[in-house]
């Protein structure tokens, strides 16, 4: 992994879905339920869910990222065979409630207390982040949870990274922006973020505009690259 230090970093921003949220959580919390359509459930219900943004944006056709999520899942159960009506509701509802990687409470922490902005900048809709952020307890951890809701507009579109700068009021050069989405991480270096990509999956790379800076496996390495110490924690 390359874990170069990134200097001049005045926040650090980070996607939600896959990157602060385990977004297979859901499916797995039904294993008992779906048997071994568990995961095929997940990886299909999150591929349709991130081409269902893209479409709508091309489209000019918005809707809030919680009735994609559903589309999508109904797209994901006809084509496994599974009609059951309770089942879509608890697996909507626990969408809501999705496990955070385990280094994600204290990376955030680590940050705070070392002076750096944090923030959230999601596809997400309002209520599924503040959800998500309460779940996981690390609302006092952020200074911002930002939607492309404000904007009615979905990731790749440079208008979605520029919220981050306007909410924030620091630089695009001086935030850096982590997702394990590597489409997601290309954007927004192309927008001109210093990006961590967290190729939490072992993905190969993307042949895309832009060129994340550092690649890593997981958050933990963060708060040394962009230069706060582990003595600031807890400072």
């Amino acid at each position: 992994m390359n874990t170069n230090r990134l200097e001049n970093i005045g926040a650090c921003v980070f996607d939600a879905y896959g990157t602060l949220f385990d977004v297979n959580a859901a499916a797995q919390h039904c294993a008992a339920d779906l048997g071994d359509k568990w995961l095929p459930l997940a990886e299909l219900w999150r591929g349709r869910q991130l081409q269902y943004t893209w479409l709508r944006s091309l489209m000019e056709n918005y809707a809030d990222f919680w009735q994609v999520t559903g589309e999508a899942l109904d797209f994901a159960m006809e084509a496994l065979d599974i009609n059951d009506p309770a089942l879509r509701e608890r697996l909507m509802q626990l969408y809501l409630q999705l496990d955070a990687y385990p280094e994600v409470d204290g990376v955030l922490r680590q940050l705070r207390a070392g002076g750096m902005k944090t923030a959230i900048l999601s596809n997400g809709s309002p209520k599924m982040l503040q959800a998500a952020v309460d779940n996981a307890g690390i609302g006092d951890a952020l200074d911002a949870v930002i939607s492309v809701d404000q904007i009615k507009l979905y990731k790749t579109a440079p208008a979605v990274y520029q919220l981050a700068v306007d909410q924030l009021g620091v630089e695009a050069s001086a935030i850096c922006f982590q997702s394990s989405n590597a489409w997601d991480a290309h954007a927004a270096s192309n927008f001109g973020f210093r990006v961590v990509w967290v190729n939490r999956f072992a993905q190969a790379r993307e042949r895309l505009p832009g060129n994340p800076d550092i690649m890593l496996d997981n958050l933990k390495p963060l708060p040394e690259i962009v230069g706060i110490s582990s003595a600031d924690k807890g400072a």
